[in-house]
């Protein structure tokens, strides 16, 4: 992603002092998306976010991600959101709808408030996967959505 290091650090320092970012969490697969939050705020506060301007938001599950960014994105004092979930494919097209649905409606919260809105949604086939994306040997996709939310507003 532009203006990141693979180290996991922004290229170019900047003052995030004064910045707020809400985290959207879904609850469904809990233990992967706290992981996933997590990476989030640790990576947030090490490039120089205050922990009370660190803002935690739960939903039930990965489909409501997209009204409670739109609920965070409309106020004033955010200035950017990260929206955290995991679906995991099952038997069923559930996990289609689900992973479309919600690509759309950030996609769709951005647009609207003009607020960077990261998807932070892992789409995996197995829990396996979803761990390894969770702070496994693939890292942390948390950690990556803060980065990206940071780049966008150094953009």
């Amino acid at each position: 992603m532009p203006g990141q290091l693979k180290s996991g650090k922004l290229k170019a320092k900047a003052n995030f002092s004064k910045t707020k970012i809400a985290i959207v969490v879904a609850e469904w697969n809990e233990a992967i998306t706290d992981a996933l939050y997590v990476g989030a705020k640790d990576c947030l506060l090490a490039h120089g976010l205050k922990k009370s301007n660190i803002l935690k938001k739960s939903v039930p599950g990965t489909f409501e991600l997209t009204l409670g960014s739109l609920w965070m994105a409309e106020k004033k004092d955010v200035d950017a959101v990260i929206a955290i979930g995991c679906v995991i494919q099952g038997d069923t097209p559930h996990f289609d709808y689900i992973c479309q649905a919600v690509s759309y409606g950030i996609t769709e919260v951005t647009i609207k408030t003009k607020k960077p809105v990261v998807f932070g949604v892992l789409t995996v086939l197995t829990e396996a996967q979803a761990l390894e994306r969770a702070g496994g040997k693939l890292g942390n996709k948390g950690e990556e959505a803060a980065l990206t939310a940071l780049s966008m507003l150094k953009f």
